[in-house]
């Protein structure tokens, strides 16, 4: 891992791999974090004992990695207050905000910056993650390594080889915790009409949910064999499957994917001015 690292921003994503950082074993004493005022990095400061500052130029005159943690809104602004130092720093910048493609922060921060976009997902905050990253032309191997380094203290690291494609690591990650709460939810609500109580039916589900996702990651069968595996000929599965199958279920999903894409290239022009 690179010998200093700043947080431009302590919001809940930036805390979560900061904890992971140091949970992985980089020292506190390497980290900063920053934000407008001191009493948003007080409790940041008391429970990860990491470096805090209010100005961000100062904080980025030595850092090896910049991560920048803000809001797409208030990127712009950010980026170009810090440019002078970026660009006499040369650090590698990394961007964890949607919908912001790396050749425009880029040139906020002036230009011919090693760049690494990412695209984690809100299970990063409690460790299990999944992260796309894209880096540009100026990335080493090396920083490569330490933004993978970086995102894997709070989950799994998958890279693209180009950029569009994080709007399709949106639609199957980035958005997609969203998807599976929309199906607790539903199932919570079909338990009730049969009978459960819903902290029952919540309980199971979710349980059932944790159940069926370590299998999938530690088996080598492929989804559809582990969903063959479960359903008898004639049986109780078989009949939920197939009356899911007939309601196209299949095409649902497709179809609210490729809108969540949809609407992170949109986004992603909105927010650049492009």
């Amino acid at each position: 891992m690179a010998n200093k690292i700043t947080f431009i921003g302590a919001g809940n994503m930036a805390s979560a791999i900061i904890g992971g950082l140091i949970d992985s074993g980089v020292a506190p004493s390497t980290i900063t974090a920053t934000a407008p005022n001191n009493s948003e990095l007080a409790a940041i400061k008391q429970r990860l004992a990491i470096n805090t500052d209010t100005d961000n130029n100062a904080a980025v005159a030595d850092a090896d990695v910049v991560v920048l943690a803000v809001k797409p809104q208030i990127m712009r602004n950010v980026c170009e207050a810090l440019r002078d130092k970026v660009q006499r720093q040369q650090p590698l910048v990394i961007s964890i905000a949607a919908g912001l493609d790396a050749d425009t922060i880029d040139q906020w921060l002036g230009g011919n910056n090693a760049m690494v976009r990412c695209m984690p997902n809100t299970p990063s905050l409690v460790g299990y993650g999944a992260s796309g990253l894209y880096a540009n032309a100026k990335v080493s191997d090396a920083q490569r390594d330490v933004a993978t380094q970086l995102m894997e203290a709070v989950g799994i690291v998958e890279w693209v080889e180009e950029e569009a494609l994080l709007d399709a690591v949106t639609a199957v990650s980035g958005s997609a915790p969203a998807y599976f709460f929309l199906m607790f939810e539903a199932m919570e609500e079909a338990a009730v009409k049969l009978g459960l109580p819903a902290a029952t039916a919540r309980r199971l589900a979710i349980q059932t949910a944790l159940g069926a996702a370590n299998m999938a990651q530690q088996s080598d069968k492929d989804p559809a064999t582990l969903k063959q595996n479960v359903m008898s000929p004639g049986g109780t599965t078989e009949r939920a499957i197939q009356h899911m199958e007939e309601a196209q279920l299949r095409t649902t999903i497709a179809d609210a994917m490729q809108a969540c894409a949809d609407r992170a290239q949109a986004m992603a022009k909105e927010l650049s001015g492009k």
